[in-house]
């Protein structure tokens, strides 16, 4: 289920949509539903030997780093 951005056409509000299935979003200001999806960049983290690629590797507690894995690193 992605997080798309738009835009409306009528009012200019811009929001972010969780779609699920087939929604068609409306905007949460004026309830129209003539929207552009605005161009969003994913988010990527990446890591090297001196940046760990997870965040939470020396703060989880876990004894061995499982990386983006474990789900840790969605909270950091």
């Amino acid at each position: 289920m992605p997080i798309y951005e738009y835009a409306c056409r009528g009012c200019g509000h811009e929001f972010e949509f969780l779609v699920r299935g087939g929604e068609t979003p409306s905007c949460p200001a004026c309830g129209q539903t003539d929207l552009t999806k605005n161009f969003s960049p994913p988010a990527a983290h990446t890591g090297s030997r001196k940046d760990p690629a997870c965040p939470a590797k020396d703060s989880c507690g876990a004894p061995r780093c499982g990386g983006q894995s474990c789900g840790m690193a969605q909270w950091m």
